[in-house]
């Protein structure tokens, strides 16, 4: 396996635990979290079901505005899956991580901005191109953010970092939403429009702070070869995941689990939009509830891991969500919806972290680095989330309405629980190193 903290040739020396770069990363999760939380949680999904047709003409295909937000989802990931083993070789053995930080940082934040041109539904592609863009730029940027060799030191502060950054710009979006008059701003649309801009001169401003702090990237030109090193990883785990039966049924758990998870996560403001007709003001208001709510969950789960287990926490958390995809097929009101922002917000930032964790209990005892597992179960969340976000659109086409994709995927996670039933957590069978 390779070694992830081995630096590329020609890099700078500098003190791993050193405060500076330590708060250089968390301020770039400061400053790209206000992306995943704004945008494609809070504000975005709302208003692109506001401003496009209810159908869209694509080649002949009547295709309805909810499955053609769920595809783009799907599409970002899928470019996502695609180029991140790529991206993982250049950040653990290319010495170039601040350059295509900066990169991805540059198109996604010029990406979000160009959101406010989305003003009408004849500027519908570039609504939908610029969402899709600026995704792909804040995935690209996660891949050399959260790399092993610092994943550890800097992610609870990241965490927070994160948390507070975006809740504070969500709640300043809020303000201008609710006060758009008052403020200056023409209507509603023309806040949120303004919103749009608003985070991603914060992503991109903010960053700049992580630039100045980080260290230098290395000065000699890259590995040949380096672009299939990560794909090379990649094949490596799944040679070893495959080989054992345990740890494949828990990733297959994973990826159906995970399918559902992701496309809840991304929909759910665009189901409460669309099926409830909620006020985007009411929406905004629900994803900071759901937001605190993650706080207590993330806790909770964490207890009773350590208490009962990661799988019995991993079971209670899937009931959990299966009852939400029952419940949300049914819901009529705006106080059941909230109350079911509530339960995803319990659940959502537990079930993340177990199972990241969960997973590595499987790795084998004596291998020295987990790097290409990793990578390897990078890539299954990317798909796992492809896959979610593109049967949520499906049924939403055949069957005419978001309520049908939610209860479909209840499906995902009751098959999650009966593979649940037949794994075991221990870990794998050593491998050899490379």
């Amino acid at each position: 396996m390779a070694t992830a903290q081995t630096p590329a040739p020609g890099a700078p020396s500098f003190e791993k635990n050193d405060p500076r770069i330590i708060n250089g990363w968390a301020i770039f999760d400061w400053a790209n979290s206000a992306y995943a939380l704004v945008i494609t949680v809070a504000i975005f999904p709302p208003y692109f079901l506001g401003i496009a047709p209810d159908t869209v003409n694509i080649a002949g295909f009547a295709i309805r505005d909810e499955t053609l937000i769920a595809w783009g989802i799907s599409l970002a990931y899928l470019i996502i899956a695609a180029i991140s083993p790529i991206l993982s070789g250049i950040a653990d053995y290319g010495g170039k991580k601040k350059r295509f930080m900066r990169f991805f940082t540059v198109l996604g934040s010029l990406a979000c901005i160009s959101l406010f041109f989305f003003d009408s539904p004849d500027a519908l592609w570039i609504g939908l191109g610029g969402f899709v863009l600026a995704t792909v730029g804040f995935a690209g940027g996660i891949v050399f953010y959260a790399t092993e060799d610092r994943y550890d030191a800097v992610s609870a502060r990241g965490f927070i970092y994160g948390f507070a950054g975006s809740v504070i710009l969500l709640v300043i979006n809020l303000a201008m939403v609710l006060q758009h008059d008052k403020l200056g701003f023409p209507s509603e649309t023309s806040a949120i429009r303004w919103a749009f801009v608003s985070v991603g001169l914060w992503w991109l401003g903010f960053a700049q702070i992580s630039f100045k702090r980080l260290p230098p990237d290395a000065r000699k030109p890259m590995a040949e070869g380096l672009l299939r090193k990560g794909y090379d990883e990649v094949i490596k785990a799944f040679r070893a995941v495959r080989s054992s039966s345990n740890t494949s049924l828990f990733l297959l758990a994973f990826f159906c689990y995970n399918a559902g998870v992701q496309a809840i996560l991304f929909l759910a403001s665009s189901f409460a939009d669309k099926e409830m007709k909620m006020e985007k003001s009411k929406l905004i208001i629900l994803v900071l509830i759901l937001q605190l709510v993650a706080i207590l969950g993330a806790f909770l789960s964490s207890r009773l891991s350590e208490k009962k287990g990661n799988r019995t926490a991993l079971f209670v958390m899937l009931i959990i969500w299966t009852a939400i995809c029952l419940l949300g097929y049914s819901v009529h009101t705006e106080s059941e919806v909230f109350l079911l922002g509530g339960a995803i917000g319990l659940v959502m930032g537990g079930i993340q972290a177990l199972s990241r964790s969960t997973y590595a209990k499987f790795l084998p005892e004596n291998t020295r680095e987990t790097t290409s597992f990793f990578s390897f179960y990078d890539v299954m969340d990317k798909v796992s989330t492809v896959f979610g976000t593109l049967v949520f659109g499906l049924i939403a086409q055949l069957f005419g309405g978001m309520r049908s994709s939610v209860l479909a995927l209840s499906v995902l996670f009751l098959l999650s629980l009966a593979i649940l039933v037949a794994v075991r957590v221990r870990r794998m069978p050593d491998v050899p190193e490379n």
